[in-house]
């Protein structure tokens, strides 16, 4: 293959401490470059912070192979690398990949193809849809379903897979995207990916088969605390962080699926419920040690209904600022009367029934009823609480008086 001077593709191979699977590994991957792939291609080794004699394999890599380079970055993390490297790259397409090579290369072609067409801005590799082919332990494969859906619930996202290492951007739209971009770990991905959806950008999802390494050593209980904390924190700011840019360069309209919006509109106000659900149980059964049922069910609910409307307002409805926050608020404690009414009147019969119910059924029958006004205080939210865009009644203006002496 003839090289031009400028690679079309950079891929970039994070590593650290990875001094046994280096070599052999960027050797497999430059032959398939070499003899299988039509474009003209570099792989840059990022090591970043390894304390074995990973830079020392990856320096002799890049002497002795063409189209191999190396770059050091003192510090630790995979989305510190990745930063750097293609925020200096000169290719037109930049991708990476796991150093143990989980991915079949074969896939490496469809992933960069529709970038290099124009068709798309981002393109995922992913395990977890039909067509893909994965060898796996049980326990990743229910962590990485579960986290996925974690960030359907509370970002509203749409692609499928946001941890498989096998990733690729336009580079005029990664110099674009990058700055934004606060994390330098493993989180990266995600929050390219969700910038990268709520900007209007185009994301091209290629089933992949993946077979598990498992000599893997990701901190599995650290990376999940990190995740949660980044979906904490792009939930707070993602809305306000300054996209418009990204959106009248490349990005297009978004066209949504009522059915789909409304789905996931439900699984999150499902999410923010079952939290409002158990604070509610915990704060009753603390307050029924000092207070009557009925005294103890009122003011949990209350408390927690506040919370509810502040989170329903921020995750459900995707409503930031301060702006109605007051009015929301005030229509909320309306619908917690709904769901009091439902509630008290069933401790009320079951009182009636029961002369001293155990503490068990009474949280049976208040769940019960809890779960019922749910699908009320949903609608109301939908159609009343969160909807400043309803119109206002019209106000009477008299008929204008005809002026007949011009036509007489």
């Amino acid at each position: 293959m003839q090289n031009t001077g400028r690679p079309r593709v950079e891929i970039v191979v994070p590593v650290r401490n990875e001094e046994n699977d280096l070599g052999p590994n960027i050797r497999r991957l430059r032959y398939f470059l070499d003899t299988a792939f039509p474009f003209d291609a570099e792989v840059c080794i990022a090591d970043n912070g390894s304390t074995d004699a990973t830079f020392e394999i990856g320096t002799l890599l890049s002497t002795e192979l063409p189209g191999v380079r190396i770059v050091r970055i003192d510090l630790p993390g995979r989305g510190r690398a990745l930063k750097q490297v293609w925020s200096e790259s000169r290719a037109d397409v930049l991708a990476y990949m796991d150093v143990d090579l989980s991915t079949n290369l074969n896939a490496l072609l469809p992933l960069v193809a529709p970038l290099m067409a124009g068709h798309s801005d981002v393109a995922i590799g992913t395990r977890l849809v039909h067509g893909s082919r994965v060898v796996r332990r049980p326990k990743r494969e229910f962590i990485s379903r579960t986290y996925n859906l974690l960030l359907r619930a509370t970002l509203g996202t749409r692609f499928s897979d946001a941890q498989c290492g096998f990733k690729a951007i336009r580079a005029d739209v990664a110099h674009q995207l990058l700055p934004l971009v606060e994390d330098t770990s493993w989180f990266f991905d995600t929050e390219l990916l969700v910038l990268a959806e709520r900007a209007g950008l185009r994301i091209h999802e290629v089933p992949v088969d993946w077979i598990d390494d498992l000599d893997s050593r990701v901190a599995i209980a650290k990376t999940v605390t990190d995740d949660l904390r980044g979906i904490l924190r792009l939930s707070r700011t993602a809305s306000s962080l300054p996209l418009e840019g990204v959106r009248e360069a490349f990005g297009r309209p978004r066209i949504a699926d009522p059915r789909t919006a409304l789905a996931a509109r439900i699984l999150r106000f499902a999410f923010v419920g079952v939290i409002s659900t158990l604070a509610y149980i915990l704060l009753y059964l603390v307050l029924r040690q000092a207070m009557p049922a009925q005294f103890a069910n009122l003011l949990a609910l209350l408390i927690t209904a506040v919370g509810n409307t502040a989170l329903n307002r921020r995750i459900t409805f995707g409503v930031r600022g301060v702006e109605n926050r007051t009015r929301h608020h005030l229509r909320g404690l309306l619908t917690f009367f709904i769901g009091w009414s439902l509630t008290a009147s069933s401790l009320w019969l079951l009182h009636t029934a029961v002369a001293a119910p155990a503490q068990s059924v009474e949280i049976i029958v208040l769940t019960a009823a809890n779960l019922a006004a749910t699908v009320v205080r949903f609608s109301l939210f939908q159609a009343w609480v969160f909807d400043d865009e309803a119109p206002t009644l019209p106000t009477f203006e008299p008929p204008a008086v005809l002026d007949n002496s011009r036509s007489n």
